[in-house]
């Protein structure tokens, strides 16, 4: 578990710009793992937050598929804040770090797209349960 919210990355979906509507393609490598969730957050009531986990294996990338959300990392150490707003941007997330989504706009659509099936076991629900696994491995290592 030692990744840090350095490891954060912004990826760029490919876009295809038409006077008809833009069209984003997501295939191939556009995302660096094998796909094997997709799930969507909407309707999210004006102060709500979402997240609130880590995830000891999987990976995720997160787009703003219309409106804007922040999304807070954190490693246990420093903390990152990154704006989505952008269809054609994904938040590559790589495992064994903390998320908090929050500052949704109305009508906000939030993709994700994770390298893993849902399995209770990978999630990390308490913030001080994830420090001290995080540091713990460290110590092992």
């Amino acid at each position: 578990m030692s990744t840090t919210v350095a490891d954060i990355q912004l990826i760029e979906i490919p876009k295809i710009e038409d006077f008809r509507g833009n069209i984003s393609v997501i295939e191939g490598t556009t995302i660096p793992f094998k796909c094997k969730r997709v799930y969507y957050l909407y309707d999210i009531p004006s102060g709500a937050k979402r997240g609130g986990h880590a995830h000891v294996e999987q990976h995720e990338v997160l787009i703003a598929l219309s409106g804007s959300f922040e999304v807070i990392f954190k490693d246990g150490t420093n903390n990152r804040r990154i704006l989505l707003n952008k269809p054609n941007e994904g938040c590559l997330i790589p495992h064994a770090i903390w998320r908090e989504l929050e500052n949704f706009s109305s009508g906000a659509v939030c993709l994700v797209f994770a390298s893993g099936e849902f399995s209770e076991d990978d999630y990390i629900r308490d913030f001080q349960d994830y420090v001290i696994t995080k540091e713990n491995v460290k110590l092992s290592k």
